[in-house]
């Protein structure tokens, strides 16, 4: 119940209600006030004051005589009260108030971000793709081929949804330098969700923390995504599947090594924005050790040497239509390569950043041109 309390300020000489002819508009979100009973809750009133006029009225009810022995001190400053028909305003404490919906998708938004998407995407992507590497006709693609294809990509996401849910919880203190907007390191999650989320509760062991490691985290995505994502998504296809006996492809032998060299690369590169909490934190990445350009560069020559070799590969195949695409496309992303790496400021944890992201966007092009490659 809100009660319009006069006090010594509210007078007519200083009150700029008290004008000739003023008219103001008040929110008056409660159902009384001082001997005022409002038979209309939660609608908009506007208070025009004539030079000394003093009465309140409701144009929605009959006027009321709000004179009372309580009400003597305020006699003096009568006014009237209009009711504007047709206005719901909001509730004067609408702004502190939050909906189960509100924090519903906030949490979800959270969740979102947790799982970093960009990961999972390419997970999604890549698995897609090497599974039709196996496909030979329209005959092939059977309800249980695209349920295989679904066995396959439910386990993947969640595995990849631990990993990176894993890696921010022993980052926390790094990430609040590094990547403040993490749900772990700016407070929108808790530890404990994070645990629950990753289901690690058990396994928090030193020997996982291969961040401190300057080779092991590229060689874990090297292995991860450039051999477990491309041979056995490859063989769980073809093999148990389509009931097919096990032919490695060329194909699939380019696209395991091409994304290994990729993958490796893009391990190495997710470290070159992380310097500054890296080094604040004791952890010796390659970047920390050897400098954040010598590692930019040697990922930007290694990446480049791979779609040399692809251009080769391509040169190489007697099928024209996979000729023509596998040398124009990676020539195009060579270029393409070469000048976002030129336009890179190192200095910048931004520039870096962005760079690292898209490297991302080349891996799910290359999942696309590997069905040329003959």
């Amino acid at each position: 119940m809100l009660h319009m309390i006069s006090r010594s300020s509210f007078c007519s000489k200083y009150h700029p209600l008290h004008q000739a002819g003023c008219i103001k508009t008040l929110q008056l979100p409660s159902t009384q006030i001082h001997c005022v009973t409002n038979r209309s809750p939660c609608k908009k009133y506007s208070i025009k004051c004539p030079q000394s006029s003093i009465n309140i009225t409701n144009n929605v009810r009959n006027r009321e005589d709000i004179s009372s022995r309580n009400c003597k001190q305020f006699n003096k400053y009568r006014c009237f009260l209009t009711l504007q028909d047709g206005y719901e305003p909001k509730h004067l404490y609408n702004n502190y108030s939050t909906s189960f919906r509100d924090v519903f998708f906030k949490n979800l938004i959270s969740f979102y971000r947790l799982t970093r998407p960009y990961t999972w995407t390419g997970t999604v992507i890549a698995i897609t793709s090497v599974s039709f590497l196996p496909i030979q006709n329209l005959a092939d693609l059977t309800p249980t081929f695209f349920m295989g294809i679904l066995k396959a990509l439910v386990p993947a996401v969640l595995m990849n949804i631990y990993v990176v849910t894993l890696n921010q919880l022993y980052d926390v203190e790094i990430d609040k330098v590094n990547k403040p907007d993490l749900p772990l390191a700016s407070g929108d999650f808790s530890r404990g969700t994070g645990i629950a989320i990753a289901l690690i509760s058990s396994l928090t062991l030193p020997f996982l923390r291969w961040k401190g490691h300057p080779f092991l985290a590229p060689f874990s995505m090297m292995i991860l995504m450039g051999l477990v994502y491309q041979l056995l998504f490859f063989i769980h296809i073809q093999k148990y599947m389509l009931a097919r006996p096990v032919v490695i492809t060329k194909p699939l032998v380019f696209a395991t090594a091409f994304m290994c060299v990729l993958s490796f690369a893009n391990g190495l590169l997710k470290d070159v924005p992380d310097v500054d909490g890296d080094r604040k934190f004791d952890i010796q990445t390659l970047s920390v050790i050897v400098g954040r350009e010598r590692v930019f560069w040697f990922c930007v020559y290694m990446m480049l040497t791979a779609y040399g070799a692809a251009i080769l590969v391509g040169a190489s195949s007697s099928f024209p239509l996979s000729k023509l695409v596998t040398v124009i496309c990676h020539s195009i992303l060579a270029f393409i390569l070469w000048l976002r790496a030129k336009t890179v400021d190192l200095s910048s944890n931004a520039s870096t950043l962005s760079f690292y992201m898209f490297i991302w966007k080349v891996h799910y092009v290359e999942y696309l041109l590997i069905h040329f490659v003959r």
